[in-house]
């Protein structure tokens, strides 16, 4: 097992990995910017090193800065959270080539799923359906033309590398592909550096269901079963579910079984999810993998029962996994992001926490790095705490999450707890009939009251 562990990121997922460690045994370093000089994360590391300005791409994506840290505390291993230099192939090899563990999947394997256009070509070579599209990049809007010719409207023009929506545009007939096209390519280059785009079918009402991997260093990968991440905005997440109403056992090991063989054949290990988009019919594509820890991770621990930063450690220290059998979904959990936003705008609102009570009782779990006279930085992510709400039942679940979302109180900024609480009580999602459209519909609603 390692000794030391250097942490690098920050917030809630930089705290959430400092707890795994501490109840392992192991020491932790965390790494911060000059405006998260008193965050918790520092706070309660048992080393910090201050590596940069407020900016990002000064501090916690500035690789040389993040290795010195490693190499001036002596650390074994790296845990890079998700976000900032988590699905960086390079900072992977250059942990490696310094003889630091990354822990996360290997560089080139980070290199071939982080490449949407290679990620799909080497899914459908391992057998998982995915839509039709572009065989890899598209080198010009002539041989987008005839790509969309053969395939048909509508399509969708997307990043090959890098997520959240950027560079991803919906073309619904041929006089929109020129405008659509370059206007991705150039949202790809300012989000990514990388202006490659590639072409697939474009499902109108999917259903965004997710799977959790974990694969050892052994050839052998395990999943934990899937996530329902389809009530999003703009192809941001806003709340996670385990499992999906609409996944069967049969068909959760069907798709599961399928997975694990397909990432065992490109040498997967460490954690990832799977993602795919579902038809109205049930049939599942192959939309993108990401190969670390997910935001929406602790869904698939309240109902497995197993703490994936952890098994992320260990694996990477050399321990096999040992799950003969997979884990049956125990009961139902619901994930709600607090984000530091205007509820229903979506207008960022930095600035100071002035009041901050956070809700508990049994299945109700709150994963944050904030609290009382902190200040919510206008530099990096919105995201201030996750909620989770777990219980026997889906419709238990959606109670205790709205106990929970009433008992939470942040004030000094607007968050999102409105929003989630206007969620719970919409007649489709108790239901459970939702898709990726639903926030559409749900905003045009709230606009009309």
């Amino acid at each position: 097992m390692f000794k030391k562990i250097l942490v690098a990121n920050r917030g809630e997922i930089a705290l959430r990995v400092i707890c795994a460690c501490k109840e392992l045994g192991i020491k932790t370093v965390a790494v911060f910017s000059e405006a998260d000089r008193n965050s918790l994360h520092v706070r309660f590391a048992d080393e910090a090193v201050c590596i940069g300005p407020a900016k990002s791409s000064e501090s916690y994506l500035k690789i040389p800065s993040v290795i010195s840290a490693a190499e001036i505390t002596n650390v074994d291993a790296i845990h890079p959270g998700y976000g900032f230099l988590s699905e960086n192939a390079y900072f992977a090899e250059v942990c490696e080539a310094c003889h630091i563990k990354f822990i996360g999947p290997p560089a080139n394997v980070i290199r071939l799923m982080g490449d949407k256009a290679r990620a799909l070509a080497a899914m459908a070579k391992a057998g998982l359906p995915v839509l039709p599209g572009s065989n890899g990049v598209v080198p010009s809007l002539q041989e987008a033309a005839r790509i969309a010719d053969e395939i048909g409207y509508p399509l969708i023009v997307k990043a090959s590398a890098g997520g959240g929506g950027r560079g991803m545009r919906i073309v619904h007939g041929r006089d929109e592909l020129t405008n659509a096209f370059s206007t991705a390519q150039h949202e790809a280059n300012e989000a990514f550096g990388v202006p490659d785009v590639y072409i697939e079918r474009y499902i109108e009402r999917p259903r965004h269901i997710e799977f959790q991997v974990m694969g050892d260093n052994y050839r052998k990968v395990v999943h934990f079963g899937e996530r329902e991440c389809s009530i999003q905005r703009r192809h941001q997440k806003l709340l996670e579910e385990s499992p999906s109403v609409v996944i069967t056992d049969a068909l959760r090991e069907k798709i599961g079984a399928q997975v694990e063989v397909a990432l065992a054949n490109v040498g997967y290990s460490n954690a990832g999810t799977v993602e795919f988009l579902v038809d109205e019919r049930m049939n599942f594509y192959f939309m993108e993998m990401n190969t670390r820890v997910q935001v929406e991770h602790p869904v698939t621990e309240m109902v497995t029962g197993v703490d994936l930063v952890k098994l992320q450690i260990m694996i990477a220290s050399g321990a096999r996994l040992h799950f003969e059998d997979h884990l049956k979904p125990r009961g139902h959990a619901i994930e709600c992001r607090i984000n530091a936003e205007d509820p229903f705008t979506h207008v960022p609102s930095p600035g100071k926490i002035t009041s901050f009570n956070v809700p508990g009782g049994i299945g109700v779990r709150i994963d944050t790095a904030a609290h009382a006279e902190c200040i919510i930085s206008p530099y990096y992510d919105s995201l201030i705490a996750k909620l989770i709400a777990h219980a026997n039942s889906r419709l238990e679940a959606i109670r205790k999450m709205e106990r929970a979302l009433e008992m939470f109180v942040i004030e000094g900024i607007k968050t999102s707890i409105p929003l989630h609480q206007r969620i719970m009580h919409d007649r489709d999602f108790v239901a459970g009939r939702f898709d990726t459209r639903f926030m559409k519909r749900f905003q045009e609603e709230v606009t009309n009251d």
